[in-house]
C-alpha cells in the first residue's frame, strides 16, 4: 500500500510504501496526487519512503512508478528516496541520472534530513 505523508510543504509530495505495492495502490494514491499537485504547480519535490514496513512492488506497480516519473520527467524539482533496502538503494542510484531532478538516496534514520533537504526550493 502507499500513504501520502502530510507534513510537508505544499511544493513536496511525500509517500510511504509499506507491506506489498500494487499497481492499484499507484493508480489510486500516487498518481491522482501527483496530477492534482501539477494542476497547480510548475515543479514539485517528491519524498518517498520505502522503510521497515515495505516488502516489495508488483510488476505492475514498478511499471506505473516508471510511467510517473518519466511522464512528468522535466516537472520535478528534488526527489529524496528514503530506504534501507539495498536492492532498492542501488537501483535508485543507477537510474537517478535519468532525471532531471536531484536524486538523493537517504537512509531510514535520515528521514528528518531527507524532509529538510528535499523541502528546499
Amino acid at each position: 500500500m502507499i500513504e501520502q505523508l502530510s507534513d510537508l510543504p505544499d511544493n513536496v509530495l511525500g509517500f510511504e510504501a509499506k507491506g506489498d505495492v500494487s499497481g492499484d495502490d499507484y493508480e489510486q494514491v500516487l498518481v491522482p496526487a501527483v496530477e492534482e499537485r501539477l494542476a497547480r504547480l510548475d515543479k514539485v519535490s517528491l519524498l518517498y519512503v520505502l522503510g521497515d514496513e515495505f516488502s516489495g512492488y508488483s510488476a505492475a506497480a514498478m511499471w506505473d512508478d516508471t510511467k510517473v516519473g518519466m511522464h512528468h520527467l522535466s516537472s520535478w524539482e528534488r526527489i529524496a528516496a528514503v530506504t534501507d533496502h539495498d536492492m532498492y538503494r542501488h537501483a535508485i542510484k543507477g537510474f537517478g541520472f535519468l532525471m532531471r531532478a536531484e536524486v538523493r538516496v537517504f537512509a531510514n534514520a535520515e528521514l528528518d534530513e531527507a524532509k529538510a533537504w528535499v523541502s528546499v526550493s
